[in-house]
């Protein structure tokens, strides 16, 4: 056993050489000296400096922020209990009940690996993205190139019904995005189920209405609502309303800009025991999106989907860890 004050870099290395590579969703051939997750491998998931991992794991660096213990967390795919005691190792309040979870159990993890083949993601009671197959980010747009608070399904979906509604405001805005170097090249959605996306929307808003009332104290769930209401009408009015909706299976199609409209099936999975929810697109065998997705598939080969929250290239990483790594 470690010493006392080197707990935190001991457990890294455990949970690290425990963890397969291909539970991550990432290659397993070729020669390892060990089994397990090497350092860089573990970095990338979570998001961080090679440099920074190697610090913790050698007692270098000891107190990590709350983000960087909940990326290990995920990236190691621990269970809740897990999670609370690195937490506490590396002296820090273990997540709460108050707030939205955005931990992904082992077993959703592992899901999402061997699903690369698919596009699926998983989301929190929020709606924020947490995790995505590399056949995910090829159909909808790359998340990573995403604004950081447009990583969410209900701030994405108001914002589009809004510029299908007013196209040339939506021009205007993409010449603005774009001037600022925040052009936004994912997909556009559009919904055959008679709606036009109404029933969807409305679904979102109540899943927003029943988080807060679960997690009224939370800061960050406050601040979406808050903003929610604020820029976008429509939300506004079927927050005031009280609108009421549940998801159901639905066909849309996908406006992709390399290999044109796919018309996909899209389900919404709930996880037992958690609040997450996993989102999944197929089409039928034989159909021509099925072969545009294959198409699609090709190039997500070797891609790993991370967490939206924390989510960096490793270069990326490196260059701007010292922002939130201590």
């Amino acid at each position: 056993m470690p010493a006392q004050d080197d707990q935190l870099g001991w457990l890294l290395k455990t949970w690290r050489a425990r963890l397969a590579p291909s539970d991550a969703g990432l290659p397993s051939g070729g020669r390892r000296r060990a089994t397990g997750l090497r350092r860089e491998e573990l970095a990338a998931l979570a998001g961080l400096s090679v440099d920074y991992v190697v610090r913790l794991e050698q007692g270098r660096a000891r107190h990590p922020s709350d983000q960087v213990a909940t990326a290990l967390a995920r990236a190691l795919q621990l269970d809740d209990a897990e999670r609370d005691h690195l937490f506490r190792s590396a002296g820090l309040l273990p997540p709460t009940s108050a707030v939205v979870s955005r931990h992904i159990p082992p077993g959703v993890q592992r899901l999402v690996g061997r699903l690369r083949e698919t596009p699926v993601a998983v989301f929190s009671a929020s709606w924020d993205l947490l995790t995505w197959s590399p056949l995910w980010g090829r159909l909808l747009g790359d998340p990573e190139g995403w604004p950081a608070g447009e990583r969410n399904i209900v701030v994405r979906a108001f914002r589009d019904a809004r510029r299908e509604a007013d196209p040339a405001a939506a021009a205007a805005e993409d010449r603005t995005r774009t001037t600022a170097g925040g052009a936004d090249t994912a997909v556009r959605t559009r919904h055959l189920d008679g709606s036009g996306g109404a029933r969807f929307r409305a679904a979102l808003v109540s899943d927003l209405r029943r988080a807060l009332v679960d997690h009224p104290a939370d800061p960050r769930l406050r601040a979406l609502v808050d903003g929610l209401l604020a820029s976008e009408p429509a939300f506004a009015e079927l927050w005031a309303r009280g609108a009421v909706g549940v998801h159901e299976s639905s066909r849309k199609v996908m406006d992709h800009p390399l290999v044109g409209p796919l018309e996909l099936d899209c389900d919404v999975f709930t996880v037992p025991g958690s609040e997450l929810a996993i989102v999944a697109y197929t089409a039928a065998e034989g159909t021509p999106a099925a072969a545009a997705l294959d198409f699609l598939r090709v190039g997500a080969v070797g891609a790993v989907g991370i967490s939206g929250d924390v989510c960096e290239t490793p270069d990326a990483a490196a260059a701007s860890s010292s922002s939130w790594e201590r």
